[in-house]
């Protein structure tokens, strides 16, 4: 998901020589490579889950709908198929072939309503990205790294560079739940 952002696969800690120590304030390691986990940072952040709630609770409804015309397509169908005995061919042919676009048109608007979730899904991660980066910056510059490098990607590196979690704490906090009246300016 929100790896690609960070598609760098690199050999980190003693194989590069990183320079590494940590800071006394807040635990953040002072070191010029850092990773994060970016799925972790987003989904345990007050942002994602305010997003993954949205559209949950949107999937749901969608769900529901969707049993609501399942279960009237086949009412419906029952109903088609005990007229057929009482109806000419034709009429029962063209009966049923319009049944069948209605049903085919049905889908194509429900996949329709799927494809714009999972398109706001990816919306909401890019916003994320973007209201992220300058704290995600501001963290790199506060431990001295001149790169922060998605977690999974990386073969090998000490754990002690990871700030996933000091990541989340200082997005919640300037971030909240991602609404636009918690959006806080990082000068404040």
């Amino acid at each position: 998901m929100m790896r690609r952002v960070f598609r760098i696969i690199v050999l980190a800690g003693t194989f590069l020589g990183v320079p590494f120590a940590v800071a006394q304030e807040g635990g953040l390691p002072q070191s010029s490579v850092l990773t994060v986990d970016s799925d972790a940072v987003f989904s345990h952040s007050e942002f994602g889950r305010r997003v993954a709630q949205e559209l949950a609770a949107e999937e749901s409804v969608l769900l529901a709908e969707n049993r609501r015309i399942q279960a009237e397509l086949t009412e419906e169908e029952r109903v088609l198929t005990e007229k057929r005995g009482s109806m000419e061919p034709d009429a029962f042919r063209a009966v049923a072939e319009a049944f069948d676009a209605r049903v085919v048109q049905i889908r194509k608007e429900q996949d329709a309503k799927a494809a714009n979730l999972e398109q706001r899904r990816l919306q909401e991660q890019e916003a994320f990205i973007r209201v992220a980066s300058p704290i995600l910056t501001k963290l790199m510059q506060d431990a001295g790294a001149s790169v922060i490098l998605e977690r999974r990607e990386v073969l090998l590196g000490d754990p002690a560079v990871d700030v996933t979690a000091i990541a989340i704490e200082r997005l919640n906090k300037a971030l909240g739940d991602g609404a636009v009246s918690d959006v806080v300016p990082e000068d404040e």
